[in-house]
């Protein structure tokens, strides 16, 4: 307030010269109204006198009180301070600055009664004084602002620290960082027949690169077949990110007939050496890859960003891998007095099928004890889980509560259908064993499993069903029996949409093998039959669905049984509809946790979109969990992810 008194002063003084003149001017026409504008004029540069007084004793109280703060030091000493010392009120105006502060901040402008939050914009006094000062730019300078709380106000004192922030600055700028650039699809290039275009394609994507580098005044280096090192400053790096690595779709236009080259780049930033950097480029390189390539991961502080990746996975031609997979499987399991076989949380058909797969091979060709550890009561296949009861017996499928104390130092874990160290079926049985064998075909993770003996991951396959049944294939001497084949079919056309997404050459060869051993598709067909009541339901889902940029969106509010069933099937349901390339299902399964169930048929990645909220899974199919936000909130996110990816 006094702040604000203070500033009407001058205007109470020229309003008083103004009416004062006024006065003189009526003088000769009416004296009455002489008197009257003399005694305005009059009270108004007694106002004018008696606000100035208060303000300035205001002043020198709160000046006398900031001496009296220094220890017995006078006026003249803070005046010869070498930095800009100021004096703020209780209101938060400047009442009284040095000499130093006068030059530095004031520049020859009259600054008494302004506003500090004028010269340290975006800070308060207050938080000043409960931390270790604040920094600031005032024209070309940089300063660090402390503040001392007074009886009546504070005391600012400003150290001049351009020098050191510049070189702080640039010093951050210039940190370097290594990415290193792989050509994904390189095998699959070389097997074209035409040779002379196969090196046209990776000279035109060497080129490119090259020509990226230097646009960024990067440091370029190819160090292996079809393998490329870029070092980037921090500065020029951050452009690169703020372009979302337009190289991506650059490289793409590059094509040999139908094969579009494509690249994968890991980026190691924030660390402290170009050795460390280029470790850290590689994990993340690793982890591009292991995601399907076409895109680029950022290691920075144990964090990951992802940039791209909205392609498919690029299938694999050789079996050369599945065959050393197969072998390392052989020797982990005859070096292991039992094997446990586990999926993910809310297992599915591909999840069971694979496990029951490995179940028939292991158990016909070693002789070892084999368990699969599932939640029933919070399965999505109870159906193929009955069925293999009723036709192998019990025994086979235990709770993670049975098996968890059973387990021995030499037990081996085979984790099928996941990587994701949260998602697996029971964390304390991963968390128990120090032996874990990994097959999974989701695109890879940040907590993926670390403590592995192998880790078979293969983004391009349809389904874990299908890479399980190629290591069966493998395997010598088994005799892969009917319902295990059944079971291993109904993974495979489960997440390949009854073979119409993510159908390679090898899942049609998978199922060939599994038909060959007597699975039946009409049975298979039966273990995805539904109640009339989950049939309804389904329907009545999807009958709500609206559509927007070609995404199906549907809230189920209303409370169902089997809801994590019904969600999955009415998003499968939803891709048929004309003009839809994603569907999305969202529901509650309890007070506080929404889910989100995704599906497409490939035109768009629903994984780049469930990771946005927190989610994954693959490219055609994927989901999110969110917790303690309402369908509205949860619905606007989803619109958000949406329009970003698109």
């Amino acid at each position: 307030m006094k702040k604000k008194s203070r500033l009407l002063v001058p205007f109470l003084g020229l309003f008083s010269i103004a009416v004062a003149v006024m006065a003189l001017v009526s003088l000769p026409v009416s004296k009455k109204l002489f008197i009257f504008e003399s005694v305005i004029a009059v009270v108004s540069l007694i106002a004018a006198l008696v606000i100035y007084l208060f303000f300035s004793k205001y002043v020198r109280v709160t000046v006398r009180s900031a001496v009296s703060g220094t220890r017995g030091l006078d006026k003249k000493y803070l005046e010869r301070f070498g930095f800009p010392v100021a004096v703020v009120g209780e209101d938060d105006e400047i009442l009284w600055y040095n000499s130093a502060f006068d030059r530095a901040i004031c520049m020859g402008t009259d600054m008494y009664g302004t506003p500090v939050d004028s010269v340290i914009e975006g800070m308060s006094v207050e938080q000043l004084c409960s931390s270790n000062g604040g920094d600031i730019e005032w024209g070309e300078k940089k300063f660090t602002v402390y503040a001392n709380p007074l009886e009546q106000g504070f005391v600012l004192y400003f150290f001049d620290d351009t020098y050191y922030k510049e070189t702080e600055k640039e010093f951050k700028e210039t940190r370097q960082s290594v990415a290193l650039v792989v050509l994904d699809n390189h095998e699959a290039l070389q097997d074209q027949d035409d040779e002379d275009e196969t090196q046209r394609v990776a000279m035109q994507v060497e080129s490119l690169l090259q020509k990226w580098a230097a646009e960024y005044n990067a440091l370029y280096r190819k160090w292996g077949n079809s393998r490329y090192m870029i070092i980037f400053e921090e500065r020029e790096l951050l452009k690169v990110i703020e372009n979302k690595f337009s190289i991506l779709s650059k490289v793409r236009e590059i094509k040999l007939g139908e094969i579009g080259a494509t690249i994968s780049i890991g980026i190691g930033r924030g660390e402290q050496n170009l050795r460390r950097s280029q470790v850290s480029a590689k994990r993340a390189l690793d982890m591009a890859l292991g995601r399907g390539g076409d895109q680029v991961a950022i290691l920075k502080d144990g964090d990951f960003d992802f940039f791209g990746g909205k392609t498919a996975g690029i299938e694999r031609q050789s079996k050369v891998r599945v065959r050393v997979i197969a072998r390392s499987l052989m020797e982990a399991i005859e070096d292991s007095d039992k094997v446990v076989i586990m999926g993910h949380k809310f297992s599915d058909l591909d999840c069971i099928g694979s496990a029951i797969g490995l179940y028939g091979a292991i158990t016909t060709t070693m002789n070892r004890k084999v368990e699969i550890a599932v939640d029933y009561e919070t399965s999505m296949a109870k159906s193929l889980i009955d069925a293999y009861k009723t036709q192998c017996g019990e025994g086979v499928f235990l709770s993670p509560e049975q098996i968890l104390p059973t387990v021995t130092s030499k037990t081996l874990l085979i984790v099928v259908d996941t990587q994701s160290e949260n998602r697996v079926e029971s964390k304390e049985i991963y968390e128990t064993v120090n032996r874990v064998i990994v097959i999974d075909h989701h695109r890879m993770s940040v907590d993926h499993l670390q403590k592995t003996l192998v880790f078979y991951h293969e983004p391009s396959a349809s389904s874990a069903a299908e890479m399980c049944t190629e290591i069966i294939d493998s395997l010598p001497d088994v005799n892969l029996k009917k319902p295990e084949a059944e079971a291993l079919l109904s993974g495979i056309i489960l997440d390949t949409k009854n073979f119409v997404i993510n159908s390679g050459s090898r899942t049609f060869e998978a199922a060939a093998y599994l038909k060959k051993h007597g699975a039946d598709t009409v049975s298979v067909r039966q273990l995805f039959s539904d109640s009339i009541e989950i049939y309804r339901n389904k329907y009545k889902l999807v009958s709500t669905a609206r559509i927007y940029k070609k995404c199906a969106i549907v809230i189920a509010e209303e409370d169902m049984a089997d809801i994590r069933l019904i969600a999955s099937k009415a998003a499968d349901e939803l891709l048929g509809l004309k003009g839809v390339n994603a569907s999305f299902v969202v529901f509650r399964t309890d007070d506080s946790t929404i889910n989100i169930s995704a599906r497409s048929y490939g035109k768009r990645n629903v994984q780049i979109i469930m990771e946005k909220l927190g989610g994954g899974g693959h490219h055609a199919m994927a989901a999110a969990q969110m917790r303690d936000v309402s369908f509205e909130v949860a619905v606007r996110q989803l619109i958000e992810a949406i329009d970003s990816e698109a």
